[in-house]
């Protein structure tokens, strides 16, 4: 499936960032890439073709932006601070900047969803959980949901609190107005428990437990053992579980 690759200035990052775009109309679906990845990269491993008729029926538009991954979440282990200050930076240029870029395109009234596999869908999850205001739903598949996963269990400042879902989900008040929001929405979070899904297995254990204390609501699915870290098993979810948000 062909998409179309467009440019996003951003102010707040001092660059260029590219994105691509599938479809013409329909409920907008804001794709991050897995880790260190690319917004090419969700077509190269053909996910678009999963889910073809909701996007030539006008019923989805994809949205694949570009990762800084490798500067944030991959960097280098003695710049922990400005890391974590950089992928702060890069969730407001996502909710600031592309989320009303990407609206405007689509022409619709209709809240977005997020979605991604692996690193993709830890930013899909901790991008809606933080502004349920904005997103209509979640589509979370083998995301490890810990940010001590990444930065390692000595470093932890309030930039990087505030990207670590296991964290402030655990510190959210009961009567937070986020609450409602989130159970007026679609939340589906999905591992398998095969290969190289340990952590994912960890860690959407935890925000299954968070959850379940918070009264949220959501579609939290452990596929078996067979289930590897892999493309050909986020290429079988994605349809089960855009079904399910839309």
């Amino acid at each position: 499936m062909t998409g179309k690759t467009c440019c996003i200035q951003s102010r707040l990052l001092e660059r260029t960032l590219p994105f691509m775009v599938f479809g013409h109309s329909g409920r907008p679906v804001l794709v991050f890439p897995t880790q260190n990845g690319k917004c090419h990269d969700y077509a190269e491993f053909k996910m678009p073709e999963t889910i073809a008729s909701y996007i030539e029926n006008g019923q989805v538009q994809l949205f694949c932006v570009d990762s800084i991954d490798s500067e944030t979440w991959s960097g280098a282990e003695d710049k922990k601070p400005y890391r974590a200050y950089l992928q702060e930076l890069w969730f407001r240029h996502i909710v600031e900047e592309f989320v009303p870029m990407m609206r405007e395109m689509n022409g619709t009234e209709l809240a977005p969803i997020t979605t991604g596999c692996s690193m993709g869908a830890t930013h899909a999850l901790n991008t809606f959980l933080r502004r349920p205001d904005i997103f209509d739903g979640v589509i979370a598949l083998s995301g490890a949901y810990d940010a001590r996963y990444f930065f390692g269990e000595d470093f932890m400042n309030s930039d990087l609190y505030m990207n670590s879902i296991v964290d402030y989900m655990s510190n959210i008040r009961l009567d937070h107005p986020y609450i409602p929001m989130f159970n007026a929405r679609n939340i589906c979070i999905c591992t398998g428990q095969g290969a190289w899904e340990e952590e994912m297995v960890r860690t959407t254990s935890m925000v299954r437990d968070i959850f379940a204390q918070k009264g949220i609501r959501a579609f939290i699915d452990f596929w078996g053992t067979d289930v590897n870290h892999d493309w050909p098993w986020w290429q079988k979810q994605l349809p089960y579980f855009l079904e399910k948000v839309l």
